[in-house]
């Protein structure tokens, strides 16, 4: 199992219209192969940098299975209009990526 993650800032008042863009977009990940699941989480707002906290959670069959997804036609489909929405960030999203080594 692979777990990818990419955290986002949000700038203060632009949280709902972030998740709105999510709720609404085409994913492109139901017909991918090795695409288990996928989870929009919200944390904190945080005073001092003005920002609410975000993450995207994909869980994968394997890295390989993500990898590819990342070098299809779906992946680049579900990305084409990212750089619309540049106001709400504050700054770029931080990938992690994790290979499951226990699971119970």
């Amino acid at each position: 199992m692979f777990v990818a993650m990419n955290r986002f800032r949000i700038n203060k008042g632009h949280e709902a219209a972030f998740e709105e863009v999510w709720r609404t977009r085409d994913s492109h990940l139901g017909g991918v192969d090795g695409f288990k699941s996928f989870d929009l989480l919200k944390g904190d707002f945080d005073a001092e940098s003005g920002t609410t906290l975000y993450a995207t959670h994909t869980i994968w069959a394997s890295r390989e299975a993500f990898v590819d997804w990342t070098k299809s036609q779906h992946f680049r489909d579900a990305h084409r209009n990212a750089g619309d929405n540049r106001h709400m960030y504050a700054g770029h999203p931080h990938f992690e990526g994790f290979e499951a080594v226990l699971s119970e």
